[in-house]
């Protein structure tokens, strides 16, 4: 049965202690649920080296947010967007042949290393991306496509795919770009950039063969995500060290602090362990990597950063009204964020997230009357919002486990040892196939 089958109310949220009860088969020693290719490891873990490259992409992330804060109009959100999108797409490239392949070598450690390196040199040109650094800008990207194509050069075909058309196509009209003023250097980065997304989706019957490890590919993208909200505290504790901290501010700070928590807890309480879940189980892995993991993080990371730098202009300053460009940020990232689990629950269960896209609506409706607001009670009122909505959400989750309960108990009771040893039913938790809902997350 495909998991993209609509699911029962409620069937998310119970699963997050039906998750629960999942780790604990699988550390008794028994196989986990779930679609496996052939000869694929029970587990693939993220490597050292995988992890030292996520440290240049923190400093690459903060010196988006950089950009950005320096020029938040809707210019601004444009050309940082523009810049961002060869920063995640190079980390999404790196992340996606480590998951394909075994590269715990030292072939495969110094080609991390390589494209680490530059992603460092990405890093460095972006606050002049759109002054006299953007051809190394575009040579840093150009470098780190070829060095990825190389490390799978040993795949008959690899160049007629995503990474050649990095090499061949966008790396190139990246440092063409770099060569050209900056309305014309705009619209051919955006051309790169939308060549570079739309790689998947063109070679999609080229892509089915591939064979993608369902547990390193969740963990890698949740470790990006965590990385862009570290950004949030950053801009946090940068704008709020340089100020002298009075009540106004320690509210201010305390606000702002909610409200990333208030993120954080909706994606890795609530939809992490679905995700892992949802592509485990899929009919079409390739489909789910793209849409979700590739397209769908791509929109929580920007969001967070906009989030970020929203922080940066409020926290500051919190008796001063906010304009509509921080506002925008601010609450269009935090809305942006909330409607992107409402696309990424659609895409794995074909189910409609309607307490995020409520809540979604209630930020994006408040937004108006929050230019005229003090940034105080801008970021008192979003944090309450988020923390309601986390209320609403673990709620539902209780109920729905406490619902579900009772009839695991009772199969539990009935069934013999051996059937509730050996399958996940017995244990009255439905799996992904027989009962359309996931075996662990919660309302993604």
């Amino acid at each position: 049965m495909s998991t993209t089958g609509e699911l029962p109310v409620g069937a998310e949220e119970s699963a997050v202690r039906a998750g629960e009860r999942s780790e604990e088969r699988q550390s008794a020693g028994r196989r986990p649920e779930g679609k496996q290719q052939a000869g694929e490891a029970p587990e693939k873990r993220v490597t050292w080296a995988e992890l030292y490259f996520d440290l240049i992409f923190v400093f690459a992330i903060t010196q988006v947010s950089g950009l950005l804060h320096h020029r938040h109009d809707p210019l601004g959100i444009v050309q940082a967007l523009v810049v961002f999108v060869p920063v995640y797409w190079c980390w999404v490239g790196t992340t996606v042949q480590a998951n394909i392949r075994d590269v715990d070598t030292p072939r495969d450690r110094l080609g991390i290393l390589a494209v680490g390196f530059t992603g460092l040199v990405m890093a460095l040109a972006v606050p002049g991306a759109y002054g006299n650094r953007g051809v190394l800008l575009g040579a840093g990207y150009w470098a780190a496509r070829v060095v990825l194509l190389l490390l799978l050069a040993r795949i008959p075909g690899v160049w007629r795919g995503p990474y050649g058309v990095g090499v061949l196509v966008s790396g190139p009209l990246l440092v063409a770009g770099g060569l050209l003023p900056e309305g014309p250097r705009v619209c051919l980065w955006a051309l790169a950039a939308l060549c570079d997304l739309s790689g998947p989706v063109v070679f999609r019957r080229k892509l089915a063969a591939v064979a993608y490890h369902p547990s390193h590919m969740p963990e890698r993208f949740a470790l990006f995500l965590l990385v862009a909200l570290g950004e949030s505290i950053v801009g946090i504790g940068a704008s709020a060290a340089a100020v002298r901290l009075d009540a106004a501010e320690l509210v201010a700070v305390t606000a702002a602090f909610t409200i990333s928590a208030g993120l954080w807890w909706q994606y890795f309480v609530f939809a992490a362990d679905a995700m892992r879940h949802a592509v485990t189980v899929a009919d079409s892995r390739r489909d789910m990597v793209r849409r979700v993991f590739q397209y769908g993080h791509l929109a929580l990371a920007a969001a967070v950063i906009a989030v970020a730098v929203g922080f940066g202009e409020t926290v500051a300053d919190p008796r001063r009204a906010l304009g509509a460009a921080s506002v925008g940020l601010l609450y269009g990232g935090c809305g942006l964020y909330l409607l992107t689990f409402g696309y990424t629950r659609w895409m794995m269960f074909r189910s409609v997230a309607t307490t995020r896209i409520v809540a979604a609506a209630v930020v994006l409706a408040l937004a108006p009357a929050m230019v005229r607001w003090p940034a105080l009670a801008a970021l008192v009122t979003l944090a309450v919002v988020l923390v309601v909505l986390n209320v609403v959400e673990h709620r539902r989750v209780n109920a729905a486990a406490a619902a579900a309960e009772p009839a695991g108990e009772t199969v539990r009771e009935t069934a013999p040892e051996a059937a509730r040893e050996t399958t996940p039913e017995a244990v009255g938790e439905p799996s992904g196939e027989a009962a359309g809902a996931p075996v662990v997350g919660g309302p993604v």
